[in-house]
């Protein structure tokens, strides 16, 4: 058994057992997607998003196109994982709470427990999308720092604790489209302003589901002996594009290095609300959360970059199959 090295106990995360006789490693919930389309009067969809454990509830972060189709972020709020409202429009402070002018566009946020406080990064305008960082306590006041990385980059992605004591952030130097690049890097920084040493970690390519490009997912989990990081790949058809969730397991003290990389999807867009939507085919992972004592996972994905939808699995579940099916 794998055992959740960083994280925590949420006794009462959404969870729903395995249907009987599945043997994939990954499994949908059953009343998907758990938000559908027009969840506020500004916004037409809300995909894409975070949510993590907040004082016996949950609070998150939440791309929300609004009905101009620019996406911004927001609050999120639930009693019990699934059944989310989406408040107000989040706004942005500098280290001395002077506002700070809201850039064109925010998208695909996720959220970071990490050393008592909040981090949030997401995709962020700076003449083309890059990463943002901010930090929050109470998910009412956001902090925001300086852009980590020039344009044009992606995907960015917090490490849950510092490691070698640097903090480290995966993330996907790109283009401003579909890029050719489409890898996953690892940098490091000791103040959260300057990030180099910089890795390779993940290319595309290696199976035609992930042909075009990849990225990080949600959080990676920190496990006893390496660290389990959901990814998406893309795979371009003829009939365009298609998004699928993939995994792969890094090396605990080196997270540059891979163990093992699934070489088949976990998931790929089988339903209605995956194969349907404002963008077909599309299955985007990024959130996780991680009952520690039972090794639980609620995975949660935008589906059709219309809806937000949950899977569920086990630690033990998906290494295992990683492991057996990797390279």
């Amino acid at each position: 058994m794998s055992k959740v090295v960083n994280g925590m106990a949420i006794p009462n995360m959404p969870w729903e057992e395995c249907p009987k006789g599945f043997d994939g490693p990954i499994w949908r919930y059953s009343k998907n997607p758990v938000i559908k389309r027009r969840p506020h009067k500004e916004i037409s969809r809300a995909f894409n998003s975070a949510i993590v454990p907040f004082n016996g509830e949950f609070i998150g972060v939440f791309r929300g196109d609004n009905l101009d189709d620019i996406p911004h972020l927001y609050v999120g709020h639930s009693k019990d994982g699934v059944n989310i409202e989406i408040g107000e429009q989040i706004h942005f402070v500098d280290e001395n709470d002077n506002p700070i002018a809201d850039t064109m566009y925010q998208y695909d946020p996720r959220v970071i427990p990490l050393e008592g406080e909040y981090y949030i990064v997401w995709c962020d305008e700076l003449c083309g999308p890059t990463i943002a960082i901010a930090k929050t306590k109470d998910f009412k006041k956001f902090v925001k720092f300086d852009n980590p990385f020039l344009p044009y980059n992606r995907n960015g992605v917090l490490f849950p604790r510092k490691v070698n004591d640097n903090y480290v952030m995966l993330s996907r130097p790109s283009d401003s489209g579909h890029t050719a690049f489409g890898d996953i890097f690892l940098s490091k920084s000791k103040d959260m302003v300057h990030w180099g040493e910089h890795r390779v970690v993940a290319q595309k390519g290696y199976e035609w589901w992930c042909a075009l490009k990849i990225g990080a997912g949600p959080v990676p989990i920190e496990l006893d002996d390496g660290w389990l990081l959901f990814i998406h790949g893309v795979n371009r058809t003829c009939n365009g594009y298609v998004y699928s969730i993939g995994g792969i397991i890094l090396e605990k003290d080196d997270p540059s290095k891979v163990k093992a990389r699934c070489k088949q999807f976990l998931l790929t867009p089988e339903m209605d609300y995956e194969t349907t939507g404002f963008v077909p085919n599309v299955i985007f992972p990024t959130c996780a959360l991680v009952d520690a004592p039972t090794g639980r996972i609620a995975l949660y994905y935008g589906s059709a970059d219309t809806y937000t939808s949950v899977a569920f699995t086990t630690v033990d579940r998906v290494v295992d199959y990683i492991m057996k099916n990797g390279r």
